[in-house]
């Protein structure tokens, strides 16, 4: 599938990988920081922002999908960076493809099942009435019912799209909630190794990333190191852009 992508900059590739229920666009300040020095490409992945929908969400499918937005963009190696359920494309991208990724960085995620916890935010914003008229602080409210984090409706509400009439969501939710057990899963390809370096990136707050995933990084990526980015939660690189950059620049110069 060909990804809708938005690029910034020149130089070596490095392509960004957004998480669920994101877009490339939040990578905005990312991307402005590494446009000086890298060729940057941050695509909505499927199902999300301007990009196709479709039932599918394995990641060798989302996998394929960012091979072929490299190819449309004249890109055959790039260092690849993916965020939560984007980290686990770009593992499955240099697992099934090595010879596509020059490096890869892994924020906030490991290569296991997680439990359903991001379910109800599915609920919630599928429960949203999307009446014409719809304002923003309306939206808030109702999804406050059920998501009492203000940092993570106003999260959610970016793929609202409010000059619509009505409102309308930049995401497939359907195609989303159906596919929820595959997304929280990651199953390797058989056998498959990646050889490359793997910089792992954890917040110093968030749980996504435990001491005991490290055996599961290891057996798949044996040139992993990890790094722990602090005063940050789960969104390390919109909580901490700093110490995220900290970590992450000198990774790609190596």
């Amino acid at each position: 599938m060909m990804l809708a992508c938005t690029e910034a900059g020149e130089g070596p590739a490095l392509v960004l990988l957004h998480g669920l229920f994101g877009a490339g666009q939040n990578w905005g300040g990312i991307r402005r920081a590494l446009a000086p020095r890298y060729r940057v490409l941050t695509p909505d992945l499927r199902n999300h922002g301007a990009s196709p929908r479709a039932a599918a969400m394995d990641y060798a499918a989302m996998a394929a999908d960012i091979a072929e937005t490299m190819d449309a963009a004249g890109v055959a190696r790039a260092a690849v960076l993916g965020h939560s359920m984007g980290g686990k494309v770009a593992m499955a991208l240099a697992l099934a493809h090595p010879d596509r990724v020059e490096r890869l960085v892994v924020a906030d995620i490991a290569p296991v099942r997680y439990r359903p916890a991001l379910r109800g935010y599915m609920d919630a914003m599928q429960a949203l009435p999307l009446h014409p008229g719809l304002t923003r602080r309306d939206a808030d409210a109702h999804l406050a019912a059920t998501i009492p984090e203000p940092g993570i409706r106003a999260f959610l509400l970016q793929s609202l799209r409010f000059e619509a009439e009505p409102p309308a969501w930049r995401l497939g939710l359907a195609e989303l909630a159906a596919a929820m057990p595959v997304i929280e899963d990651f199953v390797p390809p058989p056998g498959a190794t990646y050889g490359g370096q793997v910089l792992v990136m954890a917040g110093e707050r968030s749980g996504y990333v435990r001491p005991e995933h490290h055996a599961a990084f290891q057996a798949l990526f044996p040139a992993v190191t990890f790094a722990t980015i602090p005063k940050a939660g789960h969104w390390l690189h919109s909580e901490n852009p700093p110490g995220f950059l900290a970590a992450l620049e000198p990774f790609l110069a190596a």
